[in-house]
C-alpha cells in the first residue's frame, strides 16, 4: 500500500531521537524491536481473557515498529549501514511478523484457518519482494500491503476491539458466521497479503522479461 512509499514523511519523529542515540550499535535497537514484538504478540494472546491487554499490546506494536524504523536511521547517521546489518534487518522483519500477527493467529479471537492464511500472505509478501533482489530484479516494496501497513493495522484493530467491547459489539455476524474485529485484519492480511505476494511476483517476472 502505500504506508511504506510514506516513510520519509516520520523523519521528523526519528531523527532527533536517533541523534541522540548516534553511539549505540544499531543492532541493540534492532534487538529491541524484536523483543517489543513479541511482548506485543504475547500480550494480543491474552489479550481474549483479559482485554485491556488490548490497548497494551497495540502499543507495543506500534512502539515495535518505532524501534525497528530507528535503527535503520541511526545506522545511516552514524555511518554504520552495512549488508550484514541489513540482512538482520530484514530477519527480524520477518520474526517480528510472525510474532505479532502469529499472537492474534493462534489466539480466541481469530479462527486458526484464517491465522494461518494471514501468516502465509505476510510472509510471501516480504519473501517476493526480497526473492526479486535476490535473482537480480529490483527489491520490491510495491503493493497493497506493505509492512509499514501490517504494522498501522496492527495498532489500529486492536484498539479497536477494545472499543467495540466496551460498546457491546465485539463482533458481527455475517451469513451466520461470527467476526472479530481482529479477525476481519487477519482476513484483510490473508486476502490483500496474498494479492500483494501475487502482484509483486507479476511486476518481478515482467522486469525479468525486459531482460531477456
Amino acid at each position: 500500500m502505500v504506508l511504506d512509499g510514506q516513510r520519509s514523511k516520520v523523519d521528523f519523529a526519528l531523527t532527533p531521537v536517533a541523534k541522540r542515540l548516534i553511539n549505540v550499535n544499531p543492532n541493540i535497537i534492532s534487538w529491541i524491536g524484536l523483543i517489543l514484538a513479541f511482548v506485543s504478540g504475547l500480550l494480543l494472546y491474552l489479550s481474549f481473557e483479559y482485554h485491556y491487554l488490548l490497548l497494551v499490546g497495540a502499543a507495543m506494536v506500534i512502539l515495535s515498529g518505532y524501534f525497528d524504523a530507528l535503527d535503520g536511521k541511526v545506522a545511516k547517521l552514524a555511518g554504520k549501514a552495512s549488508e550484514k546489518g541489513d540482512y538482520l534487518d530484514h530477519v527480524f522483519d520477518r520474526y517480528a511478523d510472525v510474532f505479532m500477527i502469529g499472537g492474534v493467529a493462534v489466539s480466541a479471537w481469530c479462527n486458526p484457518y484464517i491465522g494461518l492464511l494471514a501468516l502465509i500472505g505476510v510472509l510471501l509478501t516480504s519473501y517476493m519482494g526480497t526473492q526479486a533482489q535476490a535473482i537480480g530484479a529490483p527489491r520490491l516494496y510495491a503493493g497493497l500491503l506493505g509492512r509499514a501497513d501490517r504494522v498501522v493495522l496492527s495498532t489500529i484493530f486492536p484498539i479497536i476491539q477494545f472499543i467495540m467491547l466496551c460498546l457491546g459489539y465485539s463482533a458481527i455476524d455475517v451469513a451466520g458466521y461470527s467476526i472479530s474485529w481482529l479477525e476481519m485484519m487477519m482476513i484483510w492480511f490473508a486476502v490483500i497479503g496474498n494479492l500483494t505476494a501475487i502482484q509483486r511476483g507479476i511486476i518481478t517476472w515482467k522486469n525479468l522479461s525486459k531482460k531477456d
